[in-house]
């Protein structure tokens, strides 16, 4: 796991717009027209983001964790 990266800063603009600073964009390869999931921080009132599909492979990573684990109960509960 990467340690946490300063990139800058960004102002809202009037229609609650950002802009994601260059070498965010450049250095975790976002382009034009990616989709994103914004998220509340759970651990502080701040917002986090992801590009769609990273956030799509990790929730299939954690499916694909719960289902190894159910079946491993299931075969324990078997035995």
């Amino acid at each position: 796991m990467d340690s946490f990266k300063f990139y800058g800063s960004a102002t809202v603009g009037t229609k609650g717009q950002i802009v994601i600073p260059a070498e965010a964009r450049d250095e975790l390869n976002f382009k034009e027209g990616d989709k994103v999931v914004i998220m509340k921080s759970p651990m502080h009132d701040g917002l986090m983001m992801l590009k769609a599909e990273v956030f799509e492979q990790h929730l299939n990573q954690m499916q694909h964790g719960i289902e190894h684990h159910r079946q491993k109960m299931a075969d324990k509960e078997n035995n």
